[in-house]
């Protein structure tokens, strides 16, 4: 693939890491970040030191607080900003960008209230102009462990398949190795429910639980994940890759996931307001289990565990508490979620 100009829109610890993919695969990388110093610090040291300490940056890669200067030219736009500052931060490239991109985007929610993915919110808000496809990335995947060029595997979903095979090929490498998938809904679906599971398995590693409790934990998540996700309309097998189980197993296992981090501080004891102030970068899982909880009323799906962890962290309930009340549940037969799953889909297919 000819060498490409990619803008990608936002330096914590995932963007800038994507930046270094692209700079080793050869193309020139404009880094936008919101403060001028940052930029700046980049562009002299050649390091992003507040989110990626020890990880030097290719020259490829130039930092950039002007949204213009970034997108100006840009083949490929990469939206890794938090998911909360999706909509504004579009806003602003649909103001100033020059000519029609293929837009990536790498955040991992579901907007509360207006229940929007992000692709939907970039859909809304860029205009044929700005935008000539939208493609999603993700997959379970840790900055940390990508710009020490450990292996990863993630997957491109885009309703076209031929956007999705140019992602593919701009950001796949011996390192970073990049799957297909037709199965937009599902893939975001995944990539923004198990945050949800992530804050509840730390918080049972918060209150000393051990690995059967963890294990029951993601095994009964990735139903609820499913079981949501296939009444939305994507395809069950899709939470069996890497965007759904793949993605579930190292966020609530790993030490770099900051949604388990902010769960094990929740478990033992630390208030809401205080774990989100003591973290430095956002935790999707907060806010995704409101709009979960609102979507499962509105889908009228079973969700135990998200239930449980709205109410601990929107109504005060003590995390032990909520555990109780998961194990008194009244008892059901553990297939009944497949029996469920696949009678749906039975429905849509008219089988």
């Amino acid at each position: 693939m000819a060498n490409l100009q990619i803008a990608v829109l936002g330096a914590g610890s995932w963007g800038t890491a994507l930046a270094l993919v692209l700079a080793d695969n050869n193309h020139q990388v404009n880094l936008w970040t919101h403060t001028e110093a940052q930029a700046e610090k980049i562009n002299q040291t050649h390091m992003n030191d507040k989110y990626l300490p020890d990880t030097e940056l290719p020259e490829l890669i130039r930092a950039y607080s002007d949204v213009k200067e970034a997108v100006s030219s840009a083949d490929m736009i990469v939206f890794a900003v938090p998911a909360k500052a999706t909509r504004e931060v579009a806003e602003k490239v649909n103001r100033v960008a020059d000519k029609p991109a293929i837009v990536v985007h790498v955040s991992k929610g579901i907007e509360p209230d207006s229940h929007m993915r992000i692709s939907e919110i970039l859909e809304e808000t860029l205009s044929p102009e700005t935008m000539s496809n939208l493609v999603v990335l993700s997959g379970p995947s840790h900055a940390e462990e990508v710009v020490k060029r450990h292996p990863t595997t993630v997957t491109a979903a885009s309703h076209q398949i031929e956007a999705a095979e140019k992602v593919q090929d701009a950001f796949m490498n011996q390192h970073f190795r990049v799957y297909t998938n037709n199965d937009v809904k599902g893939v975001e679906v995944g990539g923004a429910l198990k945050n949800i599971i992530a804050l509840a398995a730390g918080i049972t590693d918060g209150l000393g639980y051990g690995d059967n409790a963890k294990a029951a934990l993601i095994t009964r998540g990735l139903a609820e994940i499913a079981r949501l996700g296939t009444k939305m309309g994507a395809n069950p097998l899709t939470f069996s890759g890497l965007t759904g189980v793949g993605d579930l197993i190292v966020t609530c296992t790993s030490v770099h996931s900051r949604n388990w981090r902010a769960g094990n501080m929740l478990g033992k004891g630390h208030k809401l307001d205080e774990v989100l102030d003591s973290m430095e970068m956002v935790v999707e899982g907060v806010r995704t289990t409101k709009a979960a909880f609102q979507l499962a009323d509105k889908y009228e799906v079973s969700m135990p565990i998200t239930t449980a962890l709205y109410h601990v962290l929107f109504e005060g309930v003590h995390p032990k508490e909520a555990v109780d009340q998961l194990m008194a549940r009244v008892k059901t037969h553990e297939m009944e979620d497949l029996v469920n799953i696949l009678e749906d889909q039975d429905d849509k297919t008219g089988n």
